[in-house]
């Protein structure tokens, strides 16, 4: 495909779509292709969409990279969808259908499930409200989501060394699974502990070759959720956060102060201001959708509770990532470390949000069982 195409989009009407075409952004799909998805003949993939430049080229160049492989790639166009918009009920049913991958290429998000946030999907003793989340983490699909890339993005930061990303993910994988607790602490201010009893860490080291693995591209960070409860302290945030639309960088840090793993308070300028109204946003958003009868009460309440809840913590890893204002990127950018407000990534405190936070330089020490204290960060250095 040439040119541009024209797309018609809630957001951005009858914009022009120009296709991106350069010999990093095919580089990187063939990379994503082969060396992270392992694209094998025969594989049935399905790529979701906007009708957005950047997304829709990294789409095309993906088409065509999984072809080479010898895979049947299918691309659903939907229009452009924020933090708390409904995927299309298209998307929702081609997810369905479960392909043997299923990549989401979104300017902003790939949009809520409203059925299954009505009635969860259930895997063993595990509750999901998206297909997307129950088929992978269900190890019936493999996959990666992207988030807000750009082309330029995905060119750079999407060739790296796996073989070291897969490394360093293992090794702080394998502390963060033994650890209590982790503290975090930085010059700016954030001294805050974090328990991990009974949680288990998650790479998105970039090897997505079997079913039920995936994650971010761009890969390179290992990330956990804290215990329901157990989180005390103080964050400085100061890299940059999600919003409800998009990334900010941060001017000014802001300050969160931290009790049981609920988000009490916010100290800075105009950055906690505005932070503060989309914490906001996500309490009355699942309130309303009580009201109009779209989530059970009880469902409801949790939801809405949530939105102020601790729902990560990750520490980034890719040496090619720059903090740029996109989270996508911002959050695997090697020496920092990011903490999210809201949903988790075992289900068990789901919310309508979910607000990355860069923290730069951090110190993490893991706290284990026997009292022993094993460093993973020195001012952002790893030093496992």
């Amino acid at each position: 495909m040439h040119g541009s195409v024209k797309y018609l989009d809630s957001k951005s009407h009858m914009d022009d779509v120009k296709i991106v075409k350069t010999e990093a952004l095919k580089k990187a799909a063939d990379v994503a292709a082969e060396n992270v998805l392992g694209v094998k003949p025969g594989d049935k993939a399905l790529i979701i969409t906007n009708p957005e430049s950047n997304v829709f080229s990294i789409s095309m160049a993906m088409y065509d990279a999984i072809i080479e492989c010898g895979g049947s790639p299918v691309i659903m166009v939907q229009p452009y969808k924020s933090q708390l918009d409904f995927a299309e009920k298209s998307v929702i049913e081609a997810i369905r259908s479960n392909p043997d991958i299923c990549i989401s290429l979104s300017a902003e998000k790939l949009g809520k499930d409203e059925v299954g946030i009505k009635n969860n999907y259930k895997f063993g003793d595990k509750e999901y409200d998206h297909i997307f989340d129950y088929l992978y983490r269900g190890k019936m699909m493999r996959a990666f989501w992207s988030p807000s890339v750009t082309a330029e993005m995905f060119s750079k930061t999407v060739p790296i060394d796996y073989s070291r990303l897969r490394k360093e993910c293992t090794g702080i994988k394998e502390i963060l699974d033994k650890a209590v607790s982790v503290h975090v602490a930085s010059d700016k201010g954030t001294d805050l502990t974090i328990g991990l009893r009974n949680r288990l860490a998650e790479m998105d080291d970039g090897d997505f070759r079997r079913p039920g693995t995936g994650g971010n591209l761009p890969a390179g960070e290992v990330y956990v959720s804290p215990a329901l409860g157990s989180s005390q302290g103080t964050i400085a945030f100061d890299g940059s956060i999600s919003l409800e639309k998009g990334d900010l960088l941060i001017k000014q840090p802001i300050i969160a102060h931290i009790k049981d793993n609920f988000v009490t308070n916010l100290e800075g300028g105009e950055e906690a201001v505005i932070l503060e109204k989309t914490l906001q946003n996500g309490r009355d958003n699942a309130l309303a959708m009580v009201k109009s009868g779209k989530l059970d009460p009880i469902a409801g309440d949790d939801y809405a509770k949530n939105a102020r809840n601790l729902g990560e913590l990750g520490i980034g890893l890719n040496r090619k990532a720059e903090i740029v204002g996109n989270m996508l990127e911002d959050e695997k950018v090697y020496s920092t470390c990011h903490i999210a407000i809201g949903a988790n990534y075992d289900d068990d405190a789901k919310a309508m949000i979910h607000l990355d936070g860069l923290i730069k330089f951090p110190t993490i020490v893991a706290m284990m069982q026997d009292g022993k204290k094993i460093p993973i960060m020195d001012n952002g250095k790893l030093v496992i």
